[in-house]
């Protein structure tokens, strides 16, 4: 798991391999709420945690 800040947000990332697919999980730490995105393995690990936290500021922003 790692954490990362978005503003004035802390994120965290889970990463957990199954197979030949990565699942990814951002939590967002104040809110409690996360998101799930899944890729194939040999895709950048930053370009999962990107589509994980763009997701995850989506549904915040919609819950907002």
């Amino acid at each position: 798991m790692t954490g990362d800040q978005t503003g004035s947000r802390d994120v965290y990332f889970e990463f957990t391999s199954i197979g030949a697919t990565v699942k990814v999980v951002a939590i967002d730490a104040a809110s409690g709420t996360e998101v799930t995105v899944m890729g194939p393995a040999r895709t950048p690990q930053s370009d999962l945690q990107r589509l994980a936290l763009q997701k995850l500021m989506l549904r915040l922003a919609r819950e907002a």
